[in-house]
């Protein structure tokens, strides 16, 4: 609740964008994040020229997400160069000590996802208490799954594991949503911003305006 004692409102981001339509349904769609992923694996992943391209559509109250894994300072140098992000998203094995270094570095702040299994993953957040800006919860992609993503998978967890867990920061929840069970999710884990890559996909990396809307229509009668 928010001083008014109305519900606060959930956000959401809008992951793995690559093309100009997408951009547009996200935009268009009231997300509060939109996410470009600097991750070449990926079947989302975009080039600095193309996220350039893209970050130029975006208007100023929605924020650019560049999604990055274990990067090095020149790989961050570079694409800061060229594309105007607002938050960085971390998602890889990134320690405490190389979070701080990263926001000194770009003197952006920092998204830092966890991976999730068991509450025990959970319980290894708290490292990260002071330093990141933002947790993202992600579900972490059994080793069964060969060349599995660090996220994007389509994978859920059980959003029980953080009903009632507290943190200094505020966090994000991600992992297998789709317009069908984001209110499910929020309802369970009690997230106030959520993150959907897959779950708005046709196929690996090409996303679908209309799904995009959907699921932020979804989001917004939360």
């Amino acid at each position: 609740m928010n001083s008014s004692g109305k519900a606060t409102p959930v956000a959401a981001k809008i992951c793995g964008l690559k093309d100009p339509g997408a951009m547009h349904a996200a935009v268009a769609g009231g997300a509060r994040y939109v996410g470009l992923v600097f991750y070449p694996p990926s079947s989302r992943a975009v080039t600095a020229a193309q996220a350039a391209a893209l970050a130029a559509l975006v208007p100023r109250e929605v924020e650019k997400t560049g999604m990055f894994v274990d990067p090095d300072d020149a790989l961050l140098t570079a694409i800061l160069a060229r594309v105007p992000l607002d938050l960085i998203q971390l998602h890889g094995a990134e320690s405490p000590d190389r979070v701080a270094r990263i926001k000194a570095l770009t003197g952006l702040p920092v998204l830092k996802a966890v991976s999730v299994a068991n509450a025990g993953d959970l319980d290894g957040a708290a490292a990260f208490d002071g330093v990141a800006d933002m947790l993202l919860f992600d579900a972490k992609a059994p080793k069964t799954i060969a060349d599995a993503l660090p996220g994007g998978n389509g994978l859920a967890f059980d959003w029980n594991l953080l009903t009632h867990r507290r943190w200094q920061q505020p966090w994000m929840l991600a992992g297998g949503l789709d317009a069908e069970n984001v209110a499910q999710a929020v309802g369970i884990s009690g997230a106030r911003a959520v993150d959907v890559s897959s779950g708005v996909e046709r196929a690996p990396g090409e996303k679908d305006p209309a799904a995009i809307k959907a699921f932020l229509d979804a989001v917004k009668a939360l």
